[in-house]
């Protein structure tokens, strides 16, 4: 039980780490939620159906922002993957926000990983449900 003395002892000692915690713990639980649905509401209906994405042409004239903003993104979604996994111990949705940072952060293999979740019967139904309530095509079946 020494471990349980040291880990009270850490916490009584950094209340406020841990109180600010519970607070990112308590707004994420309360945002995710609407923020996910509505990035799916957003996303093309053909989007699990093509394998890469093309960047966007937004970016076309300016590789040095595209490269900038690649990079935040991926320090965003490994910063929501760290936060998950504080969440996992924590209050908090920590698989939610692992998720989130999955999706947000780019790797190689991510496509793949993406596609083999959403096309997985439950998860599909539900995407499909979000979209149909929010007045949105449904997402087309990869191929």
């Amino acid at each position: 039980m020494t471990w349980w003395h040291s880990l009270t002892a850490w916490l009584a000692a950094h209340g406020a780490i841990v109180w600010w915690l519970s607070i990112a713990s308590l707004a994420a639980l309360l945002t995710t939620p609407a923020i996910v649905v509505w990035l799916i509401t957003k996303l093309p209906t053909d989007y699990f159906r093509a394998s890469v994405h093309p960047p966007l042409e937004t970016f076309a004239d300016f590789p040095l922002l595209r490269l900038t903003l690649l990079i935040v993104k991926t320090l965003l979604g490994v910063v929501l993957l760290l936060a998950g996994v504080v969440m996992l111990i924590t209050p908090g949705q920590g698989l939610l926000t692992i998720t989130a940072g999955l999706i947000v952060a780019e790797f190689p293999g991510k496509r793949r990983l993406e596609r083999w979740l959403a096309t997985r019967r439950p998860v599909w139904r539900s995407l499909n449900w979000i979209r149909r309530r929010a007045g949105q095509l449904e997402f087309a079946l990869p191929p």
